[in-house]
């Protein structure tokens, strides 16, 4: 396996310097940001971004994200373009060396939280979702942005998407996802990149939008639609433990064959579909890190792992989730239950 870490480029307070004193982080998990949704993604950018994170002493490991354009989701417009650009895209990132790709397919908003700096007991800061405050939230205003949202729309185009959105059904999404993996995939296993799909987050529908990786059956589902090593899942225990249901341990000793990132965090659920995320380690939140870490050793797992969201510590400012020493934390927590399996003889499954 090896430890990640998320880099959001040269404007991201943590620096690549700092990242690279992080003991056991050896890969940068990344992006290009100033390439329009849906377009193709230059060469000439992918390797100015390697050539960047390798100057530092680490290396490009993971993308994270190439957005999947709003007319895939949908099944209109142009869609047959979009994905023929992004067919080029992996085919331009396989060129610079790249092996993982993330994504989701999550419609319009990506990861989506009630307050981004809810102060917790011990005076942290943590990002936190509580069901009754998002509903009351209205994403016509044009005031509700989180990170990681695209937020090129108008409010006359958001409005226009969202009213798209009315007439489509979790079934019309399977089916444009469907649609999406039987051209992309077959470029992936041609240019030997693992795609690992991003799970709803949170796992269930939001301001009448459906979602549909959200659970045990879900990810069943999705990887039978096209089966193929290369179409596999980016398995995050923070977006999937929102929901009880959710046994993310045996989530991951099910699909380990198919795991290809995993993105690891621990969140304290305070009430039906309300959480808060929390510390990694397992006494401070809802999710058991210690046993997912050890179902992901047992299971043999030698893909990409990264600390997720962190709380604001030590008085740090910066991105929502996003901070330096949380993370950081985070990873030391996870590379000790690894080697503490790893010196104690824990059986693995080799594979």
């Amino acid at each position: 396996m090896q430890m990640t870490f998320r880099w959001y480029g040269e404007s991201d307070p943590v620096t690549l310097e700092k990242i690279r004193q992080i003991p056991g982080v050896t890969g940068i998990v990344s992006a290009i940001y100033d390439v329009p949704v849906g377009e193709v993604w230059p060469t000439h950018k992918i390797l100015n971004l390697k050539r960047t994170v390798e100057k530092a002493g680490l290396s490009l490991s993971v993308i994270e994200s190439v957005p999947v354009h709003e007319d895939i989701k949908t099944g209109d417009g142009d869609r047959d373009r979009y994905i023929k650009n992004y067919c080029q895209t992996l085919r331009n990132l396989a060129d610079c060396g790249i092996d993982c790709v993330c994504y989701n397919f999550m419609p319009v908003f990506d990861w989506t939280r009630s307050s981004l700096d809810h102060e917790l007991s011990d005076g942290s800061n943590a990002l936190i979702y509580q069901e009754e405050a998002v509903a009351d939230m209205n994403p016509l205003t044009g005031d509700l942005t989180l990170p990681g949202w695209d937020a090129s729309y108008t409010k006359e185009g958001m409005k226009a998407l969202l009213e798209k959105y009315q007439s489509i059904s979790e079934e019309d999404l399977w089916n444009n996802l469907q649609y999406f993996l039987e051209k992309v995939i077959k470029v992936a296993e041609e240019v030997r990149i693992k795609m690992a799909i991003h799970p709803d987050d949170p796992p269930w529908n939001i301001f009448g939008l459906p979602r549909i990786i959200k659970n045990k059956e879900s990810l069943e589902r999705f990887l039978k639609l096209y089966d193929s090593p290369y179409n596999g899942l980016t398995l995050c225990s923070g977006s999937l433990g929102a929901s009880p249901e959710n046994d993310i341990s045996e989530l991951v000793r099910t699909f380990s064959d198919r795991i290809h990132f995993s993105h690891i965090r621990n969140i304290s659920i305070t009430g039906e579909r309300c959480f808060c995320e929390s510390a990694h380690k397992t006494d401070c939140g809802s999710l058991d890190i210690a046993d997912i870490v050890k179902a992901y050793y047992e299971s043999g797992f030698n893909g990409y792992i990264r600390p997720d969201h962190g709380r604001m510590i030590w008085g740090e400012t910066g991105r929502p989730g996003y901070g330096l020493y949380d993370r950081a934390l985070g990873t030391q927590y996870i590379l000790g239950l690894w080697d503490a399996y790893e010196k104690a003889g824990v059986p693995r499954h080799v594979k």
